[in-house]
C-alpha cells in the first residue's frame, strides 16, 4: 500500500501491529511510544520528512483515549494531576513553538543537553528500583492477596486499588492509593510541566516520555497512578501540536513552511495504538511495580542515549 504524504510504502497490517507492541508496555508507564514509532518510521519505513512529527501526534490521538478511558473506568486516574500537567504543558508548548520559530534555527545542539538530563532520570528508575522504597506500591492483585499477603476478594481489591484525593490546593495534592498516601508540590510540578511544553514544543519530544519519569522518579509517586494522567497530558499536548503543525504556514506566513501530517499512516498506526494501550491500561494492576519501573527506565534511557548519539553523528 502507497501512502502518498510520506512516500511510504508498506503493507496495511504492519503499522497497527508495530503500534500494538509498542504501546501495550509503554501505556502501562504512561507513555504512548510514539518517540518508539519515530526510528520504525525514519529507519524501516524510510518516512525521513519533517512530517514524520505531526504523523506520531495523530497516533497519539487515536491510540491514547481507550488507555485513559480504561484508567478512568478503574478508578485510576488522577484528576488534580492530570490537570496541573495540562495546565503548564499548553503554555510551555506554545513558548517552545514561537522559541523554535524565531530563536532556534538549529534545535540538534541542544538535544545532547536533554538527553543528558534523560539519561539521569533513567538512571534514578533504576537505582530507585532496586531499593524497597517505603511508599512503594506492592501489586495490587498479585496472586489475589494484598500487600499482608492475605487473601483479599476482587471487590477488596477494586475498592483500594483507585484513587483518593484527600487535598487539593495551588501548593500541595494529596492522595491515597492502596492505604498509601502521597503527595507532591502542586507549583513544582506545574514548572516541569511547563518546562517540558517548552522542549516539547521546540524540540517535537513527546511529553509524556518525560513527564511521567520524572513523577515517578523524582516525585516518588506510584506508576500506577501516573500513567493515566501522563497518557492524558500527551493526548491534549498532540491535539493542539497536530492543530499547529496543520496552520504552520499560516502562522509563520510563509507558504513554503508547510509540514502536513499523514492521516492515513497516522490513523492506522493509531488503530494498533488504541487496542494496545486498552490492553495495557488493563493488565498494568497485573504486572509489578518493579517490572513497570524497568521497562519505563529502559525507554526514557533508550530515548536519552537516541538524542546524545545523534549529537556526534
Amino acid at each position: 500500500m502507497h501512502f502518498p504524504i510520506s512516500g511510504v510504502d508498506v503493507f496495511p497490517l504492519v503499522p497497527p501491529l508495530v503500534a500494538f507492541c509498542i504501546s501495550f508496555f509503554t501505556s502501562m508507564g504512561g507513555v504512548s511510544g510514539a518517540f518508539l514509532l519515530l526510528p520504525f518510521q525514519v529507519s524501516v519505513l524510510g518516512f525521513t520528512s519533517p512530517s514524520v512529527s505531526p504523523t506520531n501526534m495523530i497516533y497519539n490521538i487515536v491510540a491514547i483515549p481507550s488507555g485513559v478511558y480504561r484508567y478512568m473506568r478503574e478508578g485510576r486516574m488522577a484528576w488534580p494531576l492530570a490537570g496541573v500537567i495540562i495546565t503548564g504543558t499548553l503554555p510551555g508548548l506554545i513558548i517552545g513553538v514561537y522559541l523554535r520559530l524565531t530563536f532556534l534555527p538549529d534545535p540538534e545542539k541542544f538535544k545532547l543537553f536533554i538527553g543528558c538530563v534523560l539519561l539521569y532520570v533513567g538512571m534514578q528508575l533504576f537505582f530507585r528500583n532496586r531499593k524497597k522504597e517505603s511508599n512503594q506500591v506492592v501489586p495490587f492483585n498479585a496472586a489475589g492477596k494484598n500487600p499482608s499477603g492475605n487473601p483479599e476478594s476482587d471487590a477488596d481489591t477494586a475498592d483500594k486499588a483507585v484513587v483518593r484525593t484527600i487535598h487539593f490546593s495551588l501548593k500541595r495534592y494529596e492522595y491515597e492509593f492502596w492505604g498509601e498516601q502521597f503527595s507532591f508540590n502542586t507549583m513544582s510540578l506545574g514548572m516541569l510541566a511547563l518546562i517540558v511544553g517548552i522542549i516539547g514544543g521546540a524540540y517535537g519530544m513527546g511529553g509524556g516520555a518525560i513527564i511521567a519519569p520524572f513523577c515517578v522518579a523524582l516525585f516518588r509517586l506510584p506508576v500506577y497512578t501516573v500513567a493515566g494522567a501522563a497518557l492524558l497530558g500527551t493526548f491534549v499536548s498532540s491535539v493542539f501540536g497536530v492543530l499547529y503543525y496543520s496552520l504552520a504556514e499560516y502562522i509563520v506566513g510563509d507558504p513554503s513552511f508547510s509540514i502536513q501530517p499523514d492521516w492515513l499512516l497516522g490513523a492506522l498506526f493509531g488503530v494498533g495504538g488504541f487496542a494496545g494501550m486498552y490492553c495495557g491500561a488493563r493488565l498494568q494492576k497485573r504486572v509489578p511495580e518493579k517490572v513497570i519501573k524497568t521497562v519505563l527506565g529502559s525507554l526514557i534511557t533508550f530515548l536519552a542515549l537516541q538524542y546524545i548519539i545523534q549529537y556526534f553523528v
